[in-house]
């Protein structure tokens, strides 16, 4: 395989720099470390309100301060469940609801100690850079970006949370379960010997996410594709990046979270039709090379298909067999003798990341998972370019990615015609 070029080099030289960044004290807002923390979110979708419950459920002292979304609808929905589920820590009243594109600024600057970036990702790398500049914590829903110019632009701003010493939590949720922290223990202890291999997939069915809206009802165009955004890859990065980033980020973190050679990528858009849907694709397949070390990719959203949510990880002893559907974690040596086994249990790993996260806030040791977010983040926008290009793309290459996808300025009465879906052979890399 060929030598990493120094580009490759200098990722890891810059992440090595940032962990060693001087820190500043936590930012509590004068909060003593049971006393309260504002909690603001931006973004009230399913995922953003699920995160909000979180937050509120880690610590009684934890209290929703603020909430902010493009629109009023969706934010309402989310604020009038959580009042019924937390009455005495939804203090959220009407000068700190906010609406619209600017939102996000609003709920930064409305005093809260902590934010929850839960937005579509096109508007993860603002978002974040807006929360840090302003001294705020951030948990920050995975992927992180959904371009190159994106990735760099929260690298820069994870350096500067070091710098700060505010905590960053990502939405890398598998990373927070037990049985699967405890397997990939094993693994990097030499439990199946040397890796020399990775298969993973994730694949489900396709349900239309959002029945309520179509191009017939909604005739603005930011609005049509904000209010139906997973099916655009400027606002969600496509499928691998949006969802199956989970397998993309288990991968990396068998291989230590350092970056891989090159990816190779094959898919398409086989029963997705109509405008409502978007650009992105409905299947990938991706090869991704490390030195000595060959990973592959399935993932799929079709309906009427075999469901798979899968870890399989080869080595020079044994095997690591992992069910993410139903929390099997199995080590078995080359003649399929079980040598161990997590026995599955109800822990919510979405619960586990808030409660560590707030409780490393109010310890006043803040965690932060900013350098591998990026990582993986970056891992599953390069598998997108390989896919939508058909060529081969090295990790240099993605990370000096010139495209950018997300449009410099945003208004409801813009005009924001749909890039063509991508045709590998056709479809630049830039």
């Amino acid at each position: 395989m060929d030598t990493p070029s120094s580009s490759r080099r200098d990722f890891l030289k810059s992440a090595a720099l940032a962990s060693s960044a001087l820190s500043f004290p936590a930012v509590l807002r004068g909060a003593a470390p049971e006393g309260k923390l504002k909690v603001g979110l931006i973004g009230c979708g399913g995922r953003g309100t699920g995160a909000a419950n979180q937050a509120l459920s880690a610590n009684p002292n934890n209290v929703l301060w603020a909430v902010g979304d493009a629109f009023e609808d969706k934010m309402q929905t989310s604020l009038d469940g959580l009042s019924q589920k937390f009455p005495s820590q939804v203090e959220v009243p009407k000068d700190r609801q906010f609406v619209g594109l600017e939102a996000y600024q609003k709920v930064i600057d409305s005093g809260v100690d902590v934010v929850l970036l839960t937005s579509p990702p096109a508007f993860r790398p603002q978002h974040f850079k807006a929360a840090v500049a302003a001294g705020k914590h951030s948990f920050l829903e995975k992927p992180m970006a959904t371009d190159s110019p994106g990735v760099r632009s929260v690298m820069e701003t994870v350096a500067e949370a070091k710098r700060k010493n505010l905590g960053v939590c990502a939405g890398f949720c598998w990373r927070y379960h037990p049985g699967m922290r405890e397997t990939f223990k094993r693994l990097a202890d030499g439990g199946i010997g040397t890796i020399l291999a990775n298969h993973n997939t994730y694949n489900s069915g396709a349900v239309d996410r959002y029945p309520k809206w179509n191009r017939k009802n909604t005739p603005r165009d930011l609005e049509w594709q904000l209010r139906r955004w997973y099916y655009f890859t400027w606002l969600s990065g496509d499928s691998l990046v949006e969802q199956a980033c989970h397998s993309i980020d288990k991968m990396a973190w068998a291989m230590g979270d350092k970056p891989p050679l090159k990816c190779i990528g094959h898919g398409g858009r086989q029963v997705r039709s109509g405008e409502d849907y978007g650009n992105i694709f409905d299947h990938f397949s991706l090869v991704y090379d490390y030195p000595g070390v060959r990973a592959f990719h399935h993932s799929r959203q079709i309906n009427l298909t075999a469901a798979s949510n899968t870890d399989t990880f080869f080595g020079s002893e044994g095997v690591c067999e992992i069910n993410g559907s139903s929390r099997q974690f199995v080590l078995k040596d080359h003649k399929g003798e079980v040598k161990w086994r997590y026995r599955p249990d109800k822990t919510d790993m979405y619960q586990v990341e808030h409660d560590e996260f707030f409780a490393s806030i109010r310890a006043g040791h803040p965690l932060n998972d900013g350098d591998r977010m990026v990582s993986s983040t970056l891992l599953a926008i390069m598998g997108r370019m390989a896919t939508y290009t058909g060529q081969e793309i090295t990790w240099e290459m993605a990370l000096q990615s010139k495209e950018s996808l997300v449009p410099a300025q945003l208004d409801w009465d813009m005009q924001l015609p749909v890039a063509p879906v991508a045709l590998p052979g056709i479809t630049q890399f830039l």
